[in-house]
């Protein structure tokens, strides 16, 4: 049975949950003892726990919460701890591959121990390039090399004094020329011109051409072996530098091969440098006319093919290393091999070789923003090959797209092992897992940031510990307990429910930053309350210009809402303006039509495309409402259209379904609605009120226009009753409805709203599907019954001009 009576007001306790400074047992912030940032964290937390503990393969974090969580921090600080607990991992270098120069070897080495060896073999070539000329200028060198040179020489004057002295026993004179040796007959020991030859008797001419020809053989074998010789003397003479270079170059890199005995790479790169420099001593040699070097350092760098690049040291660091990159770019990630010009091309070599962030994380733990690593080109699937490979090969995007042609640098890959935490929102976790098939299988570990806490009083003090731990760590003044109480109660309102705090530390931090700001123009030693209300004041100030635009739109009646009156298929209902992280309400006119017809109901906004899909849904199921009441065994004969009147813009959401159908309700029993109420909530499709969001801003957004054309204690919202938990409403709209200026109704069906808007009872139905006379319900059943009636008067009177049609 309806008792058909108006649902009461809500009391002004309901409109405001206060938090109350006697529950915070402390005067101001600075007696609190300081709390973690991991407040309320608590599934977040141990998700990172177990992704940070767990060694097996794919075991990658992706932690998932809205902007203005905090959890950059959070997460670096947590990550912070655990590597605290790891020792700093290994060194990492690039060296020179002397079989394969454009394959540069990677060397692992203990921390601390990569710029120990790079600075030990810049050492060993500054020794090298002091000793090695002075090996080669030494007394003994010289001698040795005159020795060699004496043996060559010896042996050609040996040969041709031999060869001479068999001549002169024929009177044949052995001859040294500018262009060589010739042989010339000799009378009486003096050698004879041409003439003095051709005066000769034919018999001695004869004589001497034959032994001459056999001398010029014997001259001509001498001349061939002079090259041997000659080849002999420089082996010898290399075989003397190799055993003189060998000496000195083993004498110089002999302590290093002992101080890294314990570490084969490393003596395999020694041994392939010393064979390197014994090959190519000639870079270490100087003009006999030229002076040692006096400054051997400064020459170091001309010889970097023995140089080592150190990519990574930890000589620095004592705990696993955590790294953020903040622009994870390809080459960011994976490191880059960098050119120098020279002579117009361009040049490189492995101590160009730079490293990435991949490189400084490896062993510990890497931070990546999701949002940013997707949107740079080609870092997303290179950071998947990289933990599918479980190595780091650097790539450009030149190689990646075959754009280049040059020869380059192929480095060995380097081997990876670290967790990487991927921080990003909800919505970009779960598209990845939807469509990247990879993904599940690298970031097996979500851990899912809270977004807000129960309101307790426990809680409430945790939360000022919280509040006093961001006063400490950003050296701002101590806050008293009075203004704690307004921050918890402004946390409460920016998440729109009563009973929850919210975690969003990024706002919570600018809230207390600006409430310094206030209280240091006031000269205050310490925040308090008004200090706060300035600071939220300010910022909605800042922000509210568009706000005020379209309330003044309303007050000067260039968009049309009523605040008082009467008027039939006509209500107020509330919509909310997102503005990024600002909102605000305002009320709209909507209005509706109804008449005999075929039973549809029409979205305006719906059919000329400014309705999206949730609003289409809603005006669907207040039609289904609708035949559901009225017709539930008859055809609906209406046809109906609804419409947000002085709407240029979409129309999203169902929080105007309640409106919506009083719309239609007015305009079916021309019943007039109560212009100074404003409605809002959602409606299901057995007539049941359902929460909706904003309804702070929406109830304010009313109160500011009928407070501006000036209250007359009739005006008010109404709304669903499970918004009342949601209710943190301004002091301005508290003390008018405390003054019986403004009332605010909570209904729980659509009956509760029409027996409010139009000022009668809506009626219950009976056994027998009728409703109480006199109530809103009857009166729709009986226009319903009545256009039905139409309905059938029509259909009889065609049917009869169709048989007349037929007799004719």
């Amino acid at each position: 049975m309806n008792n058909n009576i108006n649902p009461a007001a809500l009391p002004v306790s309901s409109l405001y949950k206060r938090c109350d400074p006697a529950e915070l047992p402390f005067s101001d912030t600075s007696e609190l003892d300081h709390l973690d940032k991991y407040f309320g964290q608590e599934r977040a937390v141990e998700a990172l726990n177990f992704g940070v503990s767990i060694a097996h393969e794919g075991y990658n974090i992706f932690v998932l919460g809205p902007s203005g969580m905090g959890k950059h921090h959070m997460v670096s600080d947590f990550i912070h701890q655990i590597a605290s607990e790891h020792p700093a991992p290994s060194d990492w270098c690039y060296v020179n591959n002397f079989e394969a120069p454009h394959q540069p070897k990677v060397l692992t080495l203990p921390s601390g121990m990569a710029r120990q060896l790079e600075k030990s073999m810049e050492q060993c070539i500054e020794d090298l390039l002091v000793s090695i000329p002075a090996v080669f200028q030494s007394a003994e060198y010289k001698t040795r090399v005159n020795q060699i040179n004496n043996e060559y020489s010896e042996k050609e004057q040996r040969a041709l004094s031999e060869l001479e002295e068999k001549a002169r026993l024929q009177n044949i004179s052995l001859i040294q020329t500018p262009t060589g040796y010739t042989l010339a007959p000799m009378v009486d020991g003096k050698v004879i011109t041409h003439d003095e030859f051709r005066a000769l008797s034919e018999e001695e001419q004869k004589h001497i051409e034959t032994i001459t020809a056999e001398l010029k053989e014997e001259l001509k074998k001498i001349v061939m072996k002079m090259p041997v010789w000659m080849k002999e003397g420089r082996e010898q003479l290399k075989e003397l530098n190799h055993e003189i270079v060998e000496s000195t170059v083993k004498q110089v890199f002999q302590e290093q091969e002992q101080h890294y005995r314990d570490l084969p790479e490393v003596i395999s790169f020694l041994k392939a440098a010393e064979q390197d420099i014994i090959e190519n001593i000639n870079y270490f040699k100087i003009d006999e006319d030229s002076a040692a070097p006096t400054d051997p350092k400064s020459q170091v760098k001309a010889f970097p093919m023995y140089t080592v690049n150190v990519l990574i040291d930890n000589s620095q660091s004592s705990t696993a290393p955590v790294i953020y990159e903040n622009n994870p770019s390809l080459t960011n990630l994976l490191g880059r091999v960098e050119h120098e010009a020279q002579y117009g091309t361009l040049t490189t070599n492995f101590t160009l070789i730079k490293a990435g962030a991949l490189h400084r994380a490896n062993g510990g733990y890497l931070l990546l923003d999701a949002l940013k690593l997707l949107t740079s080109p080609y870092a997303w699937d290179a950071l998947k090959r990289a933990l599918q490979s479980k190595e780091i090969k650097i790539e450009s995007v030149s190689e990646i797209l075959s754009l280049a042609s040059t020869k380059s640098l192929e480095p060995q890959p380097v081997p990876l092992d670290l967790k990487i935490i991927l921080l990003g929102d909800r919505l970009i976790y779960h598209l990845l897992q939807a469509y990247d098939p990879d993904f599940n299988q690298l970031f097996k570990v979500p851990a899912d940031l809270s977004e807000d806490i129960d309101r307790t009083s426990q809680n409430s003090l945790k939360f000022a510990r919280l509040i006093a731990t961001i006063q400490q760590k950003e050296k701002l003044r101590p806050l008293d307990r009075e203004a704690v109480a307004r921050i918890i109660e402004e946390g409460s309102r920016r998440l729109e429910d009563a009973q929850k705090l919210s975690l969003h530390l990024n706002n919570l931090t600018d809230l207390i930053c600006e409430s310094d700001f206030f209280a240091t123009q006031d000269e205050s030693d310490i925040i308090t309350r008004a200090h706060v209300q300035k600071a939220i004041d300010a910022a909605i100030r800042r922000l509210d210009q568009f706000k005020e635009r379209v309330h003044e739109s309303i007050i000067r009646d260039i968009q049309l809402v009523d605040t008082d009156g009467d008027k039939v298929a006509q209500v107020n209902g509330l919509s909310v303006y997102q503005l990024g992280e600002y909102s605000f309400g305002r009320p709209s006119r909507i209005t509706a039509k109804a008449r005999l017809g075929s039973g549809k109901v029409l979205d305006i906004e719906r059919a000329v495309k400014l309705g999206g899909n949730i609003h289409s849904k809603a005006v669907m199921i207040l039609s289904s409402l609708l035949a559901n009441r009225y017709a539930r065994n008859k055809p609906l004969p209406i046809s109906a259209s609804l419409v947000f009147e002085q709407s240029y813009g979409g129309v999203e959401g169902d929080s105007a379904s309640i409106a919506e159908f009083c719309a239609l309700i007015s305009a079916i029993a021309n019943i007039p609605v109560k212009q100074s109420l404003a409605v809002t909530g959602s409606l299901n499709q057995h007539g049941q009120a359902q929460a909706i969001g904003g309804i702070n801003q929406k109830i304010e957004g009313y109160f500011a226009i009928c407070s501006a054309r000036g209250l007359t204690g009739r005006q008010g919202v109404l709304m669903p009753q499970a918004n009342i938990q949601h209710l943190m409403l301004k002091q301005d709209v508290i003390d008018a409805v405390e003054k019986g200026m403004f009332h605010i109704y909570a209904v729980q069906s659509i009956d509760d709203a029409l027996t409010l808007l139009m000022g009668m009872p809506a009626g219950e139905e009976q056994a027998d599907g009728s409703y109480p006379n006199n109530s809103i319900n009857a009166r729709v059943m009986a226009q319903v019954d009545e256009w039905i009636a139409l309905t059938k008067e029509f259909s009889a009177h065609s049917d009869e001009n169709d048989d007349h049609d037929d007799k004719d």
